[in-house]
């Protein structure tokens, strides 16, 4: 970065507008892309009707998953967008095609309506929302961590990770709130395309921040040479290596978030034949245990770094998965669901609060929106977007209902090593070189 132009100082105004245009898009966007695996079931009999019950969740969750394929593709686009013309101009674009998908999926008719065209209409709704997500997660971790000041960056990247699981828990209050109204007939008739069509409401709100707040201080101190004019082709040229890196640290991280939160949901009705309402009660509870220890890893890892924490995360997830989904499948109840998502909510929370922040400090601002998408989001296609369905797979062939814990050990071990491995970027140096 050429030292002769300054890094601009946000004031105090400008830091809530910057905070408020990530996290309430970042909440948006995230609640349209996950409230898809809440409705799973409801979704697999509407758009793929079969006599087998396991493969019309298989297939409901294979489109899922399939949105998760589309993840890199937008981390390149939106990436090499954000790293060229601006940050803010990627994220606007997120929000309007996570807006028109999300409303678009629950608009579509069902197989008994349209047949065929059923599914491939909610699989090419389920490809824009994956591309869009694709630029959001890197967008606003690079957007906050470089609206940072000195000294409070593990703090600001937390909070796009909170806003993430708010995301997850308005998710969860959505679904429990439809299930208690209404019945389950209701639910199977339309009750699951309300959260799809009432989401797009916040879309104006989130458009409007982000419209409006001022670019990063880190993008706007860099000339208009300094600026790639190949984001992508430069970033795999040489950010290669701390892109696989960066994939392999947040391994456990994306399977873990996504066997906890929306696997769990299907397993526990599926599995241990508990009711929704309990599941998602379990995955309300990891949710909001994750919220409360977010900011104070963050806050924290200002003091005394990012790793530590990363790694404990790693750790625990590694010791206690096969414990605590033993748990769930002996005691097969409602307080063993959230004892799991309890524990697995304080890991996560370890890792979600300082993450963010330690892979945004591995990179330089020039190619940082695009590396960062790029090696997150190849991880979460390959790993965490299809978790559901492996952990679904996992059960039913080899009989024991608490095989989904060796995928997430697996994670957790090459995570870990990565961790360790890789030395720590210091907490206190500049960002923006």
């Amino acid at each position: 970065m050429n030292a002769s132009i300054p890094r601009p100082v946000p004031g105090r105004a400008e830091l809530a507008r910057a905070l408020g245009s990530a996290m309430v898009g970042n909440w948006f966007e995230l609640f349209d892309f996950i409230i898809y695996g809440y409705f799973a079931a409801q979704i697999g009999k509407a758009m793929f009707p079969a006599a087998d019950p396991l493969t019309s969740v298989l297939s409901s969750f294979a489109t899922y998953g399939v949105g998760f394929l589309m993840r890199p593709v937008g981390s390149m686009v939106l990436g090499g967008m954000g790293d060229r013309l601006g940050r803010k101009s990627a994220l606007v674009l997120t929000m309007l095609m996570m807006a028109g998908s999300t409303c678009a999926t629950g608009l579509v008719p069902d197989y008994a309506r349209i047949g065929l065209a059923a599914p491939a209409l909610l699989l090419l709704c389920r490809l824009v929302q994956g591309f869009a997500a694709g630029g959001e997660w890197g967008g606003a971790t690079t957007f906050l961590v470089e609206y940072a000041p000195a000294g409070r960056r593990g703090l600001f990247g937390a909070l796009q990770q909170m806003s993430t699981n708010v995301a997850v828990v308005t998710a969860v209050l959505v679904a429990l709130g439809l299930n208690a109204a209404l019945s389950a007939q209701a639910m199977q008739a339309w009750g699951w395309r309300v959260p799809f069509v009432l989401g797009v409401l916040i879309a104006p709100l989130g458009f409007y921040l982000r419209r409006n707040v001022a670019e990063t201080p880190g993008f706007v101190a860099e000339t208009a040479a300094e600026r790639p004019l190949h984001p992508l082709r430069e970033a795999f040229t040489t950010q290669r290596r701390t892109m696989l890196t960066i994939g392999a640290m947040v391994m456990v991280w994306t399977v873990a978030g996504y066997t906890y939160g929306t696997f769990l949901v299907s397993f526990a009705g599926q599995v241990l034949h508990l009711p929704a309402r309990a599941a998602l009660t379990g995955t309300l509870v990891g949710a909001l245990v994750n919220i409360a220890v977010i900011p104070l890893a963050g806050a924290l890892s200002d003091k005394v770094g990012r790793k530590p924490f990363m790694a404990a995360s790693a750790a625990g997830f590694l010791i206690c998965s096969l414990p605590l989904f033993v748990l769930m499948a002996q005691a097969r109840s409602p307080a063993a669901v959230l004892v799991a998502t309890g524990v697995a909510g304080l890991f996560s929370g370890l890792f979600s609060g300082t993450a963010p922040t330690y892979l945004c400090e591995l990179l330089p601002t020039r190619l940082r929106y695009t590396a960062l998408s790029v090696g997150y989001n190849g991880a979460v296609m390959l790993f965490g977007g299809f978790a559901p369905f492996i952990g679904t797979l996992l059960v039913h062939a080899t009989g024991l209902a608490f095989a989904p814990a060796f995928y997430v050990m697996g994670a957790a071990a090459l995570s870990l090593v990565t961790i360790l491995l890789v030395p720590a970027p210091d907490p206190h140096t500049a960002i923006d070189r």
